[in-house]
């Protein structure tokens, strides 16, 4: 009881939705839709196919602001920080995705997110001014930083079905996301979404409007619990849903899954081709008569001493088949003359005892091209590994059989997906909603498996625990800080693992590693290839979200001469007070297009070398110490940055190192205009790109 007479409007509305829910939208009356309902006059304005929702206009808004933000180095919380490719970045994810474009722009292979469901209980970040005044948005979320301006956390709140733009939200909050997802995918990519009924069918219409319609590749139904939620009203579900779309279904490739020993053994004859199973040549199922294809209808000979075939009639081919149903009916090949010609050495004949007679089919090898055979994945997923309580058991397990994670999803799921694409070598996985970290623990497990050097990115939102969550307890103060540390126990694990067998089929099935090796992908092809000296990547570089190293022009805030002045003060130095080099260093590295992973060498000066005789400096380290003065090498001298004092002599050595870009600090050059006058010439000269902040 709220000690409130009735709302009488509310009660009316109430009742017209009982009556014609079809012109309630979200809740809310569509006026548009009562007229057309009730009115004479009926005009839909702007009649077209479309996806619209309350907030779409804001939702582009968001997408298209840029970011000033960075991704600040922890090496403290890595493991091998300086070797690994693998990434974990703890922020808010829409943040991190913009960040992220200009490096990794058409780089990842595979997207797969399991973002939230909009059960009605779940939070999540979205922009909905457009239900109140800017003004009064900013006044109730109230979160600022130092400086002022709005923190992306004060955005994190429940989106309650009571709301009355409940899907909005939800499409507000997927739409910029999704968008630049696909920025990122490589043009031969793939995204999987899990989700399930509550926005299963909103999802499918916003991806339709981002990746398009024709590039739409499944609708993958995905038994996550076999009994069933038995607390729901009228139906126990079982299943929730894997959307799946291709940046560009024409370079989309789906190699499917490994063959099960059952069906490598219906391959149980042999040639000097290798083993093969027989498929009947004749068309069985949809347009299977002759009056459906007629130049599909033509004899095909046996000689019934080698059973070998020919389209023409001799001595030895003497025995006449023709494509007959099983009800006597004239029936039709499924391949034409021409293609049966071409391919006369694949096909033999079998005489049907039980009939008396031939029949003809095509030998269908085990492997073709020297690769082995895979089946198409299918639409409905109801093996165990896919049971979502193994992915609570897999994290207790690692946790000390304490439960630190609601509803984490299994390896088995992530590991059934990246099995299914064509992935090479250090191919990008990547998983902005990680949740517990299950990708990158099935991408590591997946890697000790068959000797892959498949690459993660995982992005979190540190949401903080629940106080009284045993994970709380145990110090784990947000999700994040439990992905990272599941992730360094499962690469512990794999570390101290013994020695297993990689492979369990065939001439493999008993074959050890050595601890530290893993096998050559032509091995793992069934090759003969041995041990590969490329090692699994058994690390993760963890890096924060964080505002940018550099002062920001903030043009919008100027409205009189005393603000220009106090900015124009403030940029005689553009780096903010505390900023390390080490956090420069990324984000110049990021925002001139290298990936956080490029090889990082700090070189030291000449002279600098010469004078630190006995003083042992690790070349390839990124952290210098604070005595040495030199330049950071990006990927081999493509890209180098100076940080510490500059010199004639340093830049000498620069040039020497014939990079494409410099950067460096313009506050290295205070008080020698001329110094930087000549580097500016002498970079131009040598063909340089030459940037000062």
């Amino acid at each position: 009881m709220d000690g409130e007479s009735i709302d009488i409007k509310q009660a009316k509305l109430q009742m017209l939705k009982e009556v014609l829910p079809e012109l309630f939208a979200e809740n809310q009356l569509d006026w548009e839709k009562l007229k057309a309902a009730f009115g004479d006059d009926i005009n839909f304005a702007n009649e077209r196919y479309v996806l619209n929702w309350a907030g779409k206009a804001d939702a582009f808004r968001v997408l298209q602001q840029p970011t000033t933000a960075t991704l600040k180095p922890i090496p403290e919380e890595s493991v091998n920080f300086d070797t690994t490719e693998n990434l974990f970045i703890e922020g808010e994810n829409l943040e991190v995705l913009k960040v992220l474009q200009k490096a990794y722009y058409g780089k990842v292979k595979v997207v797969c997110i399991d973002p939230p469901y909009n059960t009605g209980s779940d939070s999540f970040i979205y922009p909905d001014r457009f239900s109140e005044k800017k003004e009064d948005y900013l006044k109730r979320i109230g979160d600022k930083d130092e400086e002022g301006f709005l923190m992306k956390e004060g955005l994190f709140r429940k989106n309650s079905k009571d709301s009355g733009h409940y899907h909005s939200n939800w499409l507000s909050m997927m739409y910029p996301r999704l968008f630049l997802a696909k920025n990122l995918l490589r043009d031969d990519g793939v995204i999987f979404v899990h989700i399930d009924d509550n926005e299963v069918h909103n999802l499918r219409m916003v991806m339709n409007e981002i990746f398009g319609e024709e590039n739409f590749v499944a609708q993958i139904s995905v038994q996550s619990n076999p009994r069933g939620r038995q607390s729901e009203k009228f139906f126990a579900t079982v299943h929730e849903y894997l959307i799946v779309y291709a940046k560009n279904i024409n370079l989309c490739s789906i190699v499917g899954a490994a063959l099960s020993e059952d069906q490598i053994k219906d391959f149980k004859f042999q040639d000097d081709k290798g083993k093969y199973r027989l498929l009947g040549l004749r068309q069985r199922g949809a347009a299977s008569r002759r009056v459906d294809r007629p130049l599909m209808y033509f004899p095909i000979y046996v000689d019934p001493k080698t059973n070998k075939v020919s389209l023409e009639k001799n001595k030895e081919y003497h025995v006449e088949v023709f494509p007959k149903k099983s009800n006597d009916e004239d029936g039709r090949w499924m391949w034409s003359s021409k293609k049966v010609a071409t391919n006369i050495d694949s096909i033999e004949a079998r005489l049907i005892s039980h009939r008396n007679e031939y029949d003809v089919f095509i030998r269908d090898y085990l492997e073709k091209e020297g690769n082995e055979r895979s089946r198409k994945v299918n639409t409905i997923w109801v093996d165990k590994e896919v049971n979502n309580q193994n992915g609570t058991v897999e994290l207790k397990t690692l946790f000390d059989d304490k439960k630190f994670f609601d509803f984490p999803k299994p390896t088995g799921t992530a590991k059934k997906i990246l099995s299914a694409i064509n992935v090479d070598d250090k191919d990008i996985i990547l998983d902005f909603f990680a949740g517990s970290g299950t990708t990158a623990h099935a991408v590591l497990d997946l890697n000790q498996e068959d000797g892959g050097n498949r690459k993660f990115i995982l992005v979190q939102l540190p949401e903080q625990c629940d106080e009284n969550s045993e994970a709380y307890k145990a110090g784990y103060k947000t999700i994040a800080d439990i992905a990272k540390e599941r992730i360094r126990r499962v690469i512990q694990k794999i570390e101290k693992s013994p020695l297993t067998p990689l492979f369990q089929r065939g001439e493999q099935k008993n074959m050890a590693y050595k601890k530290g090796e893993t096998i050559s992908p032509t091995l793992a092809k069934g090759g003969e290839g041995g041990f590969s000296d490329n090692k699994t990547d058994l690390g993760i570089k963890v890096f924060k979200l964080s505002p940018s190293s550099f002062k920001i022009w903030r043009s919008s805030e100027i409205d009189s001469a005393e603000k220009l002045v106090e900015q124009l003060d403030a940029f005689t130095d553009p780096i903010r007070p505390g900023a390390e080099k080490q956090n420069m260093l990324y984000e110049l590295m990021l925002k001139a297009g290298y990936e956080l992973t490029s090889p990082v060498q700090y070189v030291i000066a000449r002279e600098a070398k010469q004078s630190q005789k006995g003083k042992k400096i690790a070349s390839g380290s990124a952290n210098p110490r604070n005595d040495n003065i030199g330049f950071y090498s990006i990927n081999n001298n493509e890209l180098i940055i100076a940080l510490d004092a500059i010199n004639e002599k340093l830049i000498e050595q620069i040039i020497a190192a014939k990079p494409q870009k410099v950067i460096t600090l313009d506050s290295l050059f205070t008080g020698n205009d001329q110094l930087k006058t000549n580097t500016v010439l002498q970079m131009r000269d040598a063909g340089v790109d030459f940037k000062t902040i």
